[in-house]
């Protein structure tokens, strides 16, 4: 991933360091597990961890020689260490350490996307409280609706935060299996008891059936989980675009001291943030798509799925990683105007209660085809101008045979969109703690 959506601590799990290491972590390991099993000596074993470690110059020179990652790496480690390598890669095969290092990588990933998404919510969770009693229009089809608490779109944003974090911490899990099983997966040298112990002083699971790979629908599962999780946060984003746009102008981002938002126009504040956003999503989702292509491999393996992985595995995580900081920090800075919010609420001058006034109607016995006539011809010649909808009713003798004046003012109030929001409210942050 491009330095300008990379962030330190994500970008740290996929140096070529961070790779190699993680391979020697994973070799010891099963040297460790051999140990326990009686094959490897102990003594052997202590001078192997104290004097392995990994140099990365030497491994890529060696891989420009032997045109193999693994065996570069491994003639590397054998060359400091020397006759206590005796085990080093025994019974393995290069699938065994490129996979299992390879879940490792993708767990720790997760575990940071998976801690950054929790802020994220907080922060959503927080607007959503902060602008819960605030009356604002709603919108279906971009027109204007019924009235609504301004909360419950960011609410609305939490709670699908929530359900995606919960798919891809699934998908962290699913991802956080190794294998030690050998060339195609068959136990040839080392028995499956090795492959369990190795596994577990990682903190894996054994792959039940990894043939010479661990299948790669694990791996779809984290990147299309991954994928979701910015979509919700470009569903958020469009959002907010919609909400700066000039004429609705009911929230703006933050524009910092020294900030300028056009080249040739001084006056812009523009929602950089969230199209920043929407267009990482794009990319997002386009990794779900090759890891999904992934899965298909020839019988006990091929390498067609490698020169994938290693692109879409630090790119997907990293810039994962970087919208969901990003998307808090605009979630942080965001300026609810609330003159706005109110201005538009009444923008159509009552016409957003029609709905009330038709179930008012029907419920004081007029039949519902009738009532919806009636109020959507005073509502159709309220948007024309002149009165607004609720004089047009009061004057009205075919509205006032079925309701009363108070009955009629009743209907027109803002309080109608918030009577039920705290209910909701309660049913989310039950379902999804934080």
């Amino acid at each position: 991933m491009i330095d300008r959506y990379s962030l330190p601590e994500a970008a740290a799990l996929w140096t070529e360091d961070a790779k190699y290491n993680t391979w020697l972590k994973v070799e010891l390991a099963a040297c460790k597990a051999m140990v326990k099993h009686k094959i490897m000596p102990e003594a052997m074993y202590k001078r192997l961890v104290s004097k392995a470690h990994v140099d990365v110059a030497k491994i890529q020179k060696n891989e420009e020689l032997v045109k193999h990652d693994i065996i570069a790496f491994t003639m590397a480690i054998e060359e400091v260490v020397g006759a206590d390598a005796q085990y080093f890669h025994y019974g393995l095969t290069s699938s065994d350490v490129i996979d299992t290092a390879f879940a490792l990588q993708l767990r720790d990933a997760g575990l940071l996307i998976l801690g950054a998404s929790r802020e994220l919510a907080a922060s959503l969770k927080k607007l959503a409280v902060a602008c819960k009693k605030i009356p604002a229009v709603g919108r279906s089809h971009g027109i204007h609706a019924e009235p609504l608490s301004f909360g419950l779109r960011f609410l609305s944003h939490y709670a699908e935060l929530q359900r995606n974090r919960e798919r891809f911490e699934r998908a962290v899990e699913n991802i956080s299996f190794g294998m030690f099983s050998g060339a195609v997966g068959s136990y040839g040298t080392l028995p499956p008891s090795i492959e369990k112990a190795a596994c577990g002083f990682l903190g894996l699971q054994p792959e039940p059936v990894s043939t010479q790979v661990i299948p790669r629908d694990r791996h779809a599962e984290y990147f299309s989980a991954l994928a979701l999780l910015g979509t919700g946060i470009e569903r958020m984003s469009v959002e907010l675009r919609h909400l700066q746009r000039t004429e609705v102008g009911e929230v703006e981002e933050g524009f910092s001291h020294g900030q300028k938002g056009s080249s040739a126009m001084p006056h812009k504040k523009n929602p950089i943030s969230a199209e920043n956003l929407t267009g990482c999503a794009r990319l997002l989702r386009g990794y779900a798509e090759a890891a999904l292509e992934n899965v298909p491999l020839w019988h006990e393996r091929d390498i067609s799925h490698s020169s994938v992985e290693r692109v879409i595995a630090p790119d997907a995580t990293i810039l994962a990683h970087y919208m969901i900081v990003r998307a808090r920090k605009l979630i942080d800075g965001i300026k609810v105007k609330e003159d706005r919010v109110l201005a538009n609420l009444n923008a159509t001058r009552g016409l957003v209660y029609s709905g009330a006034v038709l179930l008012a109607l029907v419920e004081s016995g007029l039949n519902r085809d009738s009532a919806y006539r009636l109020v959507q011809k005073h509502a159709l010649e309220a948007w024309k101008g002149g009165d607004a909808l609720k004089e047009r009713l009061l004057a009205d003798p075919d509205v006032l045979q079925y309701l009363k004046k108070r009955d009629v003012e009743a209907v027109f109030h803002a309080s109608r969109g918030l009577e039920h929001a705290e209910h909701t409210y309660k049913e989310v942050f039950r379902r999804y703690p934080l």
